[in-house]
């Protein structure tokens, strides 16, 4: 349907298969109250009781006005949907069919009247199968309590009346573990342990059915001091005496026409709503044309909820399949056993659809063209769950149009897609609302709501996983006494997370799921698997890997996708790498484990020699006139990159940006001092380039660190420079001129002109960001004349704007005009377009103080320009910002408008906070 509103779980709405934002709690509130009394009025107090009951805030009635307001925009955009105000009341009118809960109610009203066992069986499925948890699980209001209590009950004896239903068509047995679960929850309920012990006497289990009936008796004594009822004593009686009146109906004999194998619904189903939209798409679409059979294969790491998905969906859409459903557990990554052969499965397929023993042929082949025969020309679902790869699937696949096939499988079963037109759904982690909504349907809303700081804490370690999430659900449900922040404690720790998530039962243990994937690998494939879980960084490129593991790009390129298809790894962009954080800690435990101590040593060695090396070689094509640093030669293996043009490099540091700060902190922990070093290094120029202030301070914070303890006073003195100047950049002044005057002093002891002159150079920009400008030019000046000393024409040009800049900010114009256009000569003379457009800014700024604004306009945009081509946004932010008041001084306020909003968005993401607050004023002064 195109439209459906959840009040089954948490209060959502899907809209063509895309979640619809309800606004927060106390809107949904509104919503779920107007879907509760769908097409019947509800006056104002009614809805503000309803949403709020005691704790009603000031103005309610101009509030509840709002959300309503608010919520007829959100349903403007669905037809037939909308809220209607008459004589002051509101009505939602909708077709109750699109609500969950009404169509839960007509589902059961139907089958409680239908005639036919089967029939009601499956109206009962689709309408348990709606519930994804306990009703409006994300609200809280007095009446939505009630309304939930009472929805409770219903959903119990919708769930009573099924079982009843299941035990006349002879289900027994795969009621006894939900009736086990039901009779816990419920020890007093006479209906509820006369089923099962029903169900325990016909599966043969007529000591068990005894034994619970004692159980039930002591329970009512001991707590209503009452025997057991009649029919109760007389069930008990029949068993006792075997009486052939509970023999398992004959009409239930094994299914010969309509088999319903299907295990039960998820109860706690969440989320999913774009993937649950596809396969309906996916079905909808074979609808209306002939073709073969419709197949989804569903892809996604273990314990990443395929199989939830499958079956929800199918208790969904269960009237699309009159002829019945199938379902095989192929066991293709079962983490014991081995995966079932084509034959076992075909065979299990056409017992399920009651052929006779004797009807079946002995060879393969035969035994798959009765089975197609079986089903072709039916309505049936056919779900294969655990599949190992497309060679165990191909053999199932019905050959008719109109049956429908889901497959579940860790592989992406590309060969399925391409050779039998299988339509891929891969499946990622939850959303962070999706995941917060499944520990609501876990564990409720007032627990979550009395320890929000741990549940935050447990959302981000689960990472959206939804086994971990629910192991985790699981544990704190079996201690409800326990706080959350215990749990939360034994997840902190790397060491014992995995122990966290790991259970007995295999199915319900990840670290279990995760090792029936490793163990299907090759001694290759498991190899670069561990050392991708070493590797710091949240991704990594085909390049780096081939450096990590020493396997040379082609085959290394091979192997991340066999890893990916068999959903280990994904690829987010092309060529980019990434593990889930618990798939990571995963993969470095058996790194541990299966990879010698050196050689895991080895490889993260070469993996940071990549960095820099390739690093260095882009920060020389960035700043060709910076000194050069020493730098070992790079390890044996796949070498560094290389690369030919400004562009290319800045697209490199861009893509490994976040890992090249995750090898220095790696470096930083292992004490490796010159690798810490070179990265601050190597990254300055870049983030210079792009205003990346934080990251560039962070980076020498460390490098500073590292170069003391390396001891080499050019190093100590040029960490000190740099880092001084790094804290100037993010206003921390007074730090940024104690570290900048440190480094002069040690320089001017070791009598190292250059270093000198460098950091008069970089004081200069301290005392700038203050506004101190007398204090920069002389600083600035006794830079310049130590450049003039050396004879360094790049150093003396770029210095040379610097004075000119400072000469200008304390009003000596001329000078300062002077100063720079003699550098801007010798930055064209060395084609140093960087400093160049500096220059071009520094005339510009010149020319607008002595009132010349065409001229200083023509600078700045020729300043832009160079900018733009460098990829330098942080001073592109800042041209625009002058641009736009030359603009304002010419009484152009449009043109000004539109660029200070291009400087507006380059400062905020720059996170250049008071220049974005500024530009913003700017902008709201001009109207």
């Amino acid at each position: 349907m195109a439209v459906e509103f959840r009040l089954l779980g948490t209060v959502e709405a899907i809209h063509d298969g895309q979640s619809v934002d309800l606004g927060h709690p106390r809107q949904r509130a509104v919503l779920a109250a107007l879907l509760v009394q769908a097409n019947h009025p509800l006056s104002a107090d009614q809805l503000v009781e309803y949403t709020w009951g005691e704790n009603l805030p000031q103005r309610g009635r101009d509030v509840l006005y709002s959300y309503v307001s608010r919520l007829r925009t959100v349903l403007a955009l669905i037809p037939d949907v909308t809220i209607i105000r008459r004589s002051g009341a509101y009505t939602l009118s909708i077709d109750p069919d699109h609500v969950d809960l009404h169509r839960f109610q007509r589902l059961v009203t139907k089958a409680r009247s239908a005639s036919d066992d089967d029939a009601a069986l499956t109206l009962f499925e689709q309408a348990l199968g709606l519930w994804r948890g306990e009703a409006f699980a994300d609200l809280d209001s007095a009446w939505l309590s009630s309304r939930r209590d009472a929805l409770d009950g219903d959903r119990y004896a919708a769930e009573l009346d099924y079982t009843d239903v299941a035990l006349r068509l002879g289900r027994h047995t795969e009621l006894v573990t939900d009736l086990t679960i039901r009779t816990t929850a419920h020890p007093l309920d006479e209906r509820v342990a006369g089923q099962l012990m029903l169900a325990l006497y016909r599966g043969g289990r007529q000591a068990d059915a005894l034994a619970h009936y004692q159980q039930v008796r002591t329970n009512l004594v001991e707590e209503l001091g009452s025997d057991p009822s009649t029919p109760l004593r007389e069930l008990h009686r029949q068993i006792l005496t075997a009486d052939p009146a509970l023999a398992t109906p004959t009409s239930a004999a094994p299914p010969t026409s309509i088999p319903r194998q299907l295990p039960a619904a998820p109860r706690l189903f969440t989320g999913r709503s774009k993937e649950l939209a596809a396969l309906t798409g996916v079905v909808d679409a074979a609808s209306v044309r002939a073709g073969t059979v419709v197949i989804s294969a569903i892809a996604g790491a273990g314990g990443i909820g395929k199989t939830w998905l499958a079956l929800h969906w199918a208790h969904q859409n269960l009237h699309r399949f009159p002829d019945g459903q199938l379902f095989v557990d192929l066991r293709g990554f079962a983490p014991s056993g081995e995966p079932v052969t084509a034959a076992s499965a075909v065979r299990s397929l056409l017992d399920s659809l009651g052929v006779e023993p004797a009807r079946i042929p002995v060879e393969l082949d035969a035994q798959i063209g009765l089975y197609r025969s079986e089903v072709a020309d039916k309505h049936i679902l056919v779900v294969l769950d655990n599949a190992a790869n497309t060679v165990q699937v191909a053999p199932l696949l019905p050959g008719s149009p109109t049956c429908t096939v889901l497959v579940t499988s860790r592989d992406h079963l590309t060969g399925l897609v391409s050779a039998h037109g299988a339509q891929p759904v891969v499946l990622d982690i939850l959303t962070d609302a999706e995941a917060r909504n499944l520990l609501v349907a876990r564990l409720g809303t007032q627990r979550l709501t009395a320890e929000p700081e741990a549940v935050t804490e447990l959302l981000a370690f689960a990472g959206g996983f939804p086994l971990a999430l629910s192991i985790l659900a699981g544990r704190a449900t079996v201690h409800p006494d326990f706080p959350l922040a215990d749990l939360v404690a034994e997840l902190r720790d790397t060491s014992t997370r995995l122990g966290a998530l790991d259970e007995d039962e295999p199915a319900a243990s990840l670290p279990a799921v995760l090792s029936s994937s490793y163990n299907a690998l090759s001694a290759e494939q498991a190899r670069v698997f561990g050392l991708l879980g070493l590797a710091p960084g949240p991704d990594i490129s085909l390049a780096a890997a081939a450096n990590l593991t020493g396997i040379p790009a082609g085959r290394i390129g091979t192997i991340l996708r066999v890893l990916e298809r068999v959903s280990l790894v994904h690829q987010d962009s092309p060529g980019r790498f990434r593990m889930h954080d618990l798939v990571r800690l995963y993969a470095a435990d058996q790194a541990a484990i299966d990879i010698p101590p050196d050689e895991r040593a080895t490889a993260l060695d070469a993996l940071a020699s990549f960095y820099t090396h390739t690093a260095y070689t882009g920060d020389q094509l960035l700043f060709p006139s910076r000194t050069a640093i020493e730098i070992d030669p790079p390890v044996p293996g796949p070498y560094p990159l290389t690369m030919t043009d400004k562009q290319a490099v800045l697209a490199w540091f861009e893509a490994e940006h976040a890992d090249i700060m995750a090898i220095q902190q790696w470096a930083v922990d292992r004490g490796a001092h010159a690798t810490v070093l070179r990265v601050a290094w190597t990254t300055n120029t870049y983030h210079r380039l792009r205003g990346n202030l934080q990251d560039n301070l962070t980076c020498w914070q460390a490098g500073a660190d590292a170069a003391e303890h390396l001891g080499v006073p050019p190093a100590q003195i040029s960490a000190n420079r740099l880092l001084g100047v790094g804290y100037a950049w993010v206003g921390r002044h007074k730090e940024g001129l104690d570290t900048l005057f440190r480094a002069l002093t040690l320089a001017e002891q070791t009598g190292d002109l250059a270093q000198r002159a460098h950091t008069h150079n970089g004081i200069a920009q301290a005392w700038e960001q203050l506004g101190e400008y007398q204090k920069a030019l002389e600083h600035a000046t006794s830079a310049l004349r130590g450049y003039e000393e050396l004879g360094n024409e790049s150093w003396v040009a770029n210095t040379l704007n610097q004075v000119g800049w400072f000469s200008a900010h304390v009003g000596a114009y001329e000078q300062a005009r002077a100063h720079c256009e003699d550098a801007l000569a010798l930055h064209r003379k060395h084609n140093d377009r960087n400093f160049e457009a500096a220059t071009l800014d520094s005339l510009a700024f010149i020319a607008h103080r002595s009132g010349d604004n065409a001229n200083a306009l023509n600078y700045y945009r020729q300043a832009l320009a160079l900018f733009r081509e460098l990829g330098n946004t942080y001073d592109e932010a800042g041209i625009l910002d002058h641009i736009g008041k030359i603009h304002v001084a010419l009484d152009e306020p449009g043109e000004a408008r539109a660029v200070w909003r291009q400087a507006l968005e380059l400062y905020q993401t720059q996170q250049r906070t008071n220049h974005a607050e500024r530009i913003q004023q700017q902008i709201d002064e001009l109207g």
